[in-house]
């Protein structure tokens, strides 16, 4: 009896601690993996970056939770920069009320070119109870902040149920967004970009942090620390590309090699059959694009390649007009059958 006593008086977090523990081996729903890459073990890829108790990794080593508690986010990096990669993480999201709360899965340089930094962002916006999470996805090329090249997105299953892959292809050709096996966004690098293509090396970031003053309805609704912790979970973790001395900022010898493959990969190539799924999702699932928002870019960024039958469904600001195909999952779906990209296959 005195032993049931003593379990008792464990706090709340202390008890969720004790789960994190006990079940950081346990992925509620193993997604496969859409490409025939090599996964990593947390040791063998990434650190530590912020929110000291807030990273648990699972015994294994493969998978590892971030936790945003009233006290601090938390955050991981890469060991190494990368001048070009592809860089991937399934990833399940906080469940219940998450306004203002952010995750990010990014590249990014800030932290050694200051003013002249690149990024490529996924950014996962959390919502009130019963209102899905949303997906930005973001490009900056040589400190480029002040033209975002933001779009926002829906998707077709509840990230919050299972674990989704993730990831970003960045070469010297072109930049690919998926979601599982899907492209939901491709940049190509024209002259005309410049700068504005990231091309520096950057290393791979994974966050959660409390962005109450923007993230969720331009911040009417906050972070609310009832339903802390907000815990995200990152498995099926790979690092593929060329990496980069810190102090000298100079390629691996064995880059040329590295590239090569990169560019060569299954996930490099936008098939026809991939073509047609992204052109279904973005038709879809998109509600807000850069190169339509005609009142912040009057004539569109050079990189943007404007589809008729896909403006059309835009106002001015880039938002979807109201009545368009924008939909909503609903939570009484079947997510598993959902969660499958076969959804978007071509008809071909």
């Amino acid at each position: 009896m005195a032993r049931h006593e003593n379990l008792l008086l464990l706090s709340s977090s202390s008890w969720l601690l004790l789960l994190l523990l006990l079940f950081g081996v346990v992925l509620t729903c193993a997604v496969g993996a859409p490409f025939n890459v090599t996964h990593l073990a947390f040791h063998e890829g990434y650190s530590h970056l912020f929110g000291e108790g807030n990273l648990v990794r699972s015994p294994d080593g493969k998978s590892v939770r971030l936790l945003l508690d009233r006290y601090t986010g938390s955050g991981f990096i890469s060991s190494d920069l990368y001048q070009y990669g592809f860089f991937s993480a399934a990833i399940k999201l906080p469940a219940d009320y998450s306004a203002g709360v952010v995750v990010a899965f990014y590249t990014s340089n800030g932290d050694v070119f200051e003013k002249t930094h690149d990024e490529l962002d996924f950014e996962f916006l959390g919502n009130i109870r019963g209102k899905q999470w949303r997906i930005q996805t973001n490009v900056y090329g040589n400190g480029s902040t002040s033209r975002g090249r933001e779009e926002r997105y829906t998707l077709w299953f509840d990230p919050t149920e299972e674990f989704h892959q993730y990831s970003i292809l960045w070469t010297a050709k072109n930049i690919i967004f998926y979601v599982d096996d899907v492209p939901i966004r491709e940049v190509v690098r024209s002259e005309a970009m410049g700068g504005d293509y990231p091309a520096k090396p950057m290393s791979l970031y994974a966050t959660i942090w409390d962005a109450s003053n923007w993230a969720t309805n331009g911040g009417k609704y906050k972070v609310n620390y009832k339903y802390a912790p907000f815990v995200s979970e990152f498995t099926n973790l790979v690092l593929q590309g060329c990496t980069v001395d810190p102090i000298q900022q100079l390629p691996a010898a064995t880059c040329s090699e590295k590239r090569s493959a990169l560019e060569a990969a299954d996930y490099a190539a936008i098939t026809p059959a991939r073509r047609a799924a992204m052109r279904k999702f973005r038709q879809r699932y998109m509600y807000y694009s850069y190169c339509y928002d005609l009142l912040r870019y009057p004539v569109p960024p050079p990189e943007c390649v404007i589809i008729p039958s896909e403006k059309q469904r835009f106002k001015d600001s880039g938002r979807l007009k109201f009545g368009g195909h924008h939909r909503r999952h609903s939570k009484h779906r079947n997510h598993v059958s959902e969660g499958s990209s076969s959804e978007y296959q071509s008809d071909a």
